[in-house]
Order: C-alpha cells, then structure tokens, then sequence
C-alpha cells in the first residue's frame, strides 16, 4: 500500500559536488534503471510525502515529486537534513544519499519500528562507531532547535551532532538477516566504487 508509514515523510538529499564523477551520481543506472528513479519508487511505496534536497532543481523536475533548496546558505548533508525536517508535515523524516544503488524497503521498514523513544535512528555498517550511516536514516523533527542552533555555529557533522542525543542505533547484525550483504549502505562517491558494485553494462 502507497505511504505505509503515515508519520513519516521521505527526502533524498541530491546536492554534492558530484567532481569525482561523470554524471550525476543520481543518474548512474542499476538494472538500466537510474538511481534515483529506483530510490523514488521505494520511498513512494512507502511515505506519503516524499521530496528531493538540491541546488541543482533543473535535473530533478522530471520525477515529479517537490523540490527543497537548502534553507541555510551551509553546504553539507546537516542542511539538507534540517531543510527536509522543517519541510515535512508530519513528525518523522527518513533520510537517504541520493547515489545509494541499492536500497531496501524492507531494511527501512524495519529502522521505522525501532524509533519509540528515541530521536533518531541510525543503522551501523559495521560494528565500529565509525560506521554509523547517519545519510540512511530517520529523524524527529524535535531534533529541529539543536540541528538549527548547531548549523548556525557552524557545526557541519551529523554524527557530531548526533553526540548526546536520543539515536537508537541499529547494529550491523541486526539487519543481516534482511540485508545480508549490506548493500543499503553502499554509496558511489568514485568512478572505483562504480567498478566494484555495478555490472558492466550500470557502468557510465
């Protein structure tokens, strides 16, 4: 059923620099399908609302869904975090990078059910604290006076951020068994990583 969770709206954020790259990240195919068409079709499975965070609005018209420029003038993944809570009409945002090739509902379905409590809801990679995936993950929008208070100072960093705050994190092993292989963490930041995750005709 269409925006099964109904407390919650879903934003890509689609506004680095993308230089190491060819084409924009987001339009890398995966099964002859680009990124971001695979990524809008699950979260619209899944959230009523769903919106793309940019500074480049002319790539994105076509999908059809709103467009959010950041609110701050702060370039970095905690602006568009914070321009998507304050956007959302409902009390949960999910969060995701738009160069994720291989995002699961069922891996995101699953975070949604641990957020009683807590103010946010960060997967782990790995078991170091290092590998907090704080780009695939949901926030409150309570955390909205802090992240503002905090980009305002300067402050750039979500795991920073996230420091002292109500996160439930979700370890690695608790989501193998629907994401064994942990492809919903995996993201591609360089030409290298495109060469390891895709099959040769995805390549650009």
């Amino acid at each position: 059923m269409d925006g099964s969770l109904k407390d919650c709206s879903a934003a890509i954020l689609a506004g680095g620099e993308n230089r190491r790259m060819p084409v924009p990240k987001a339009f890398i195919r995966v099964g002859g399908q680009r990124i971001i068409e695979r990524n809008l079709r699950i979260m619209k499975r899944l959230f009523s609302e769903v919106s793309i965070v940019t500074h480049r609005p002319e790539l994105y018209l076509y999908p059809g869904v709103t467009l959010l420029a950041d609110i701050y003038d702060t370039r970095g993944p905690m602006t568009g975090v914070f321009t998507a809570l304050l956007n959302s009409s409902v009390p949960w945002v999910f969060i995701s990078a738009c160069d994720m090739p291989f995002v699961n509902g069922a891996v995101i379905e699953y975070m949604a059910s641990k957020r009683d409590g807590y103010d946010a809801v960060v997967p782990k990679s790995s078991r170091a604290r290092s590998s907090a995936e704080p780009l695939f993950a949901f926030y409150s929008g309570r955390l909205l006076p802090s992240m503002e208070k905090a980009l305002l100072s300067g402050k750039k960093s979500l795991k920073d951020f996230l420091n002292n705050k109500r996160v439930q994190y979700i370890p690695r092993a608790e989501i193998k068994g629907i994401d064994p292989e942990g492809l919903s963490f995996i993201n591609l930041n360089t030409p290298e990583d495109v060469d390891v995750y895709l099959r040769p005709e995805d390549k650009p």
